[in-house]
């Protein structure tokens, strides 16, 4: 039976079954220096989920705020050489707000950038092919700043604003923190106010409004006018 066969074979058995959801929950990062480690990451305000050993055996967890998935290191964990995680990606809804956060901790952070290559976003602090500055019009997606533990795991933020579809479930809409909410809210007061200005009136139902934005805002579907 050849390759397609059975990919189309087992598609059409496994069309009955249940999908279970298969969330990421931890991502193993490896490192040379454990309290070094750990000193860094509680340092970027992190939650410090455990901190558990046993005979050569350690394990450290973090979870970043309003994220459902946390970071673990320490011994005995991997095998990958310590500073060999890149390309981490730390997704927030104002990419200067969190620069200057992480910078006020103490954190080596870049500049805000933007790509003027594909990839640029992957290469180096200081590359040619980074842009100074947030994306045009902040596209939401296009704004990054990137920093490094000390150990050079290398992480990215990114600022998103408006998700593309079909990440975010309308009928089950959530936002990570209360930070992440009160700019989802800004962006919809905005939107209203210019609602309002093309129908020379002001909007009674403008919480109706604001919903229905934000849901569509974070779904990636078209947004009311």
């Amino acid at each position: 039976m050849s390759t397609t066969e059975a990919s189309g074979t087992d598609a059409g058995a496994m069309a009955g079954v249940k999908r279970l959801d298969t969330n990421i929950e931890v991502v193993v990062i490896p490192v040379s220096d454990v309290d070094r480690a750990k000193e860094f990451y509680g340092r970027l305000g992190w939650r410090l989920d455990a901190d558990v050993s046993h005979e050569g055996f350690r394990l450290i967890q973090f979870t970043p705020p309003g994220s459902g998935c946390s970071i673990q290191f320490g011994t005995g964990l991997t095998s990958a050489a310590p500073g060999s995680a890149q390309g981490m990606y730390l997704a927030v809804a104002d990419v200067e707000a969190a620069r200057s956060e992480f910078a006020a901790r103490g954190i080596e952070v870049s500049e805000v950038f933007h790509e003027g290559a594909a990839g640029a976003r992957f290469h180096p602090a200081g590359a040619g092919d980074r842009v100074s500055g947030p994306a045009p019009e902040h596209r939401s997606y296009g704004s990054f700043a990137s920093f490094s533990d000390p150990d050079g795991n290398g992480w990215l933020l990114q600022e998103v604003t408006t998700r593309l579809p079909g990440r975010v479930d309308p009928a089950e809409t959530t936002y990570a923190s209360d930070a992440d909410l009160a700019a989802a809210l800004r962006r919809a007061e905005a939107a209203h106010a210019k609602h309002e200005e093309r129908t020379g009136q002001a909007d009674a139902n403008w919480p109706d409004w604001y919903a229905l934005y934000m849901v569509r805002e974070r779904a990636g579907e078209e947004l009311p006018t």
